[in-house]
């Protein structure tokens, strides 16, 4: 329950965190003023997209589960609750063509992420088996 809290807290930050650099990426491209309805609700997007995504990654610590399953419930976790949020925010238009090309970018960008953290803790273990054989 520790882990979840202090994941649900960075992931909440970090959503935070990027809509402050959204909002200020708009306001330096010469936005004088800013709509405050819209800047609630992308913000408020932007850190419960941070808190799911971030909280979600505790599949990957039932060890009990195969990669495999870890992944399947997670990508079906994360893409629910996105396109959910993502409509009801209107980070898109709801049209055909519009929900297959964020799913598209939304399936790249997984693939893109779930490798990179892949070759990553591969690495680390390799790393950890190494130091272990030598002592």
């Amino acid at each position: 329950m520790k882990n979840f809290v202090v994941r649900s807290i960075m992931g909440i930050f970090f959503g935070a965190f990027l809509s402050v650099v959204m909002t200020n990426s708009v306001v330096l491209s010469g936005q004088e003023t800013l709509d405050s309805e819209l800047f609630l609700r992308n913000s408020l997007g932007s850190m419960l997209c941070g808190w799911f995504f971030t909280a979600s990654t505790l599949y990957f610590e039932n060890h009990k589960w195969s990669l495999r399953r870890q992944t399947v419930t997670h990508f079906a976790t994360v893409i629910v609750l996105y396109f959910v949020l993502a409509i009801g925010i209107g980070w898109f238009p709801f049209t055909v063509p519009s929900f297959l090309l964020m799913l598209a970018i939304f399936v790249v960008f997984y693939a893109l992420f779930w490798t990179a953290f892949y070759f990553y803790f591969k690495n680390q273990a390799q790393k950890l088996n190494k130091e272990l054989n030598h002592k």
